[in-house]
């Protein structure tokens, strides 16, 4: 069972990091602001999610952690961004 578990969870992996690495082709050509801003908050959160994936592969809570932070982060920047992109349309 353990050995079906690793592989569910290697499957996940490398299906969250080919996600990231399309929507970071997204936010990098996206043709409007609030477009790249979708997809700057969908970044953060595949990036959580690939930490989480990686602390249960290798048994590691530092990524726990990590991912925390990350998420504080990620939650004020796309508030600030937000802000940004709200006060940039109105002119």
């Amino acid at each position: 069972m353990d050995t079906l578990l690793e592989i569910v969870l290697q499957i996940a992996l490398v299906v969250h990091t080919v996600l990231l690495a399309f929507v970071v082709y997204r936010v990098w050509r996206g043709k409007e602001i609030m477009e790249r801003l979708v997809g700057a908050d969908l970044v953060s959160t595949l990036t959580l999610a690939i930490l989480v994936l990686t602390a249960l592969i290798q048994c590691e809570s530092i990524y726990i952690d990590v991912a925390l932070g990350l998420a504080a982060l990620g939650f004020v920047s796309t508030i600030a961004l937000a802000k940004y992109a709200a006060d940039e349309q109105m002119f």
